[in-house]
């Protein structure tokens, strides 16, 4: 078990490293090839952001550990929507704009029971196995295109609040130390995902509870503790919106393109993981919308937060107790 532990550990600093890295290098790259901050920051960076996430569930896809691939995508979701913005608004109450309440935050529900539809193949065509299949991975794949040329159009006429991260800077540096980032992001990406996988696998194995269990909370949380670290930075700093947009941007992101692209690759087994998950990761993304109403006021407070927060904490402890 120590030695899985230490995978997990090894194998999820390798990976953040690797993105890091990797971002840095190409967007370096990019500014030399004189492509816009505004296309390295909604295609570059939003890849390096979710590079974790996109690296654990192909590796899982790849090794047959397809649980781990759709929980972390799951869990991550729910983790992104119950627990980053619920802490982000305790420590500082988030205004939510117009064109997030009314338009991204909807395609965050929809995203939702678009992957519970194609989760649930037992129900709806009476099949022998739920399996998220290429060509249900291909549909996901189509509505990400759609949301890229949504994020675009919406970039250029001026819609800033939906892409935080095309302010994001893009650092300086010589060609040839742009490539080594690259090169060496690329290597920490390939063996740090290899290594957190086997290090989830094994931990499970150890446990005796499922792949999906791991993948829902231990998996799901790690990738997703560099998000949680950056929006509590930002509320402490007085700008806690930053925290919808990322949560937002990496929730379309983790369906549509992670799963899309793991399930093009190799077909997902849906498993253990229980249609309790979905309606927890859909019922997630209603309460996101009605506590962004608050009466109109566009505002998630400190007592939703909070409420948001003891709902994760109390679907973890209920995952833990049943495995």
């Amino acid at each position: 078990m120590i030695i899985d532990i230490l995978l997990l550990i090894v194998g999820l600093l390798l990976i953040l490293a690797g993105a890091n890295y990797l971002t840095d290098g190409a967007s370096a790259v990019a500014r030399k090839m004189h492509v816009s901050d505004l296309v390295i920051g909604l295609t570059i960076v939003a890849f390096g952001t979710s590079a974790p996430e996109l690296v654990i569930s192909i590796v899982s896809a790849l090794q047959g550990s397809s649980e781990i691939a759709l929980g972390n995508v799951v869990g991550s979701n729910i983790f992104n929507i119950l627990m980053i913005v619920g802490c982000t608004a305790l420590v500082m109450p988030i205004s939510v704009g117009r064109s997030t309440m009314e338009k991204e935050i909807p395609l965050v529900v929809l995203s939702s029971c678009v992957l519970y539809f194609c989760a649930q193949d037992m129900l709806i065509d009476g099949a022998g196995d739920n399996v998220i299949s290429r060509a249900d991975g291909l549909i996901l794949l189509a509505f990400f295109l759609i949301f890229m040329a949504y994020t675009f159009s919406l970039a250029r006429n001026g819609g800033a609040e939906a892409v935080p991260e095309a302010t994001a800077p893009v650092k300086q540096m010589k060609t040839w130390l742009a490539i080594v980032c690259i090169l060496g992001g690329l290597a920490g990406l390939i063996f740090g995902g290899r290594w957190f996988v086997d290090g989830a696998s094994g931990l499970a194995n150890s446990l005796g509870v499922s792949e999906s269990v791991i993948g829902l909370t231990i998996v799901a949380a790690g990738t997703s503790l560099p998000e949680l670290a950056t929006s509590i930075v930002a509320a402490l700093k007085k700008n806690p919106d930053i925290a919808i947009g990322n949560v937002v941007g990496s929730c379309l992101f983790n369906v549509f393109f992670i799963l899309g692209t793991s399930a093009a690759i190799s077909p997902l087994k849906v498993g253990s993981i229980a249609p309790l998950d979905f309606y927890m990761l859909i019922g997630a993304s209603i309460l996101l919308f009605i506590f962004s109403l608050t009466i109109g006021r566009r505002r998630i407070t400190r007592p939703e937060g909070a409420v948001m927060a003891a709902i994760y904490v109390a679907y973890t402890v209920y995952l833990v107790a049943g495995a």
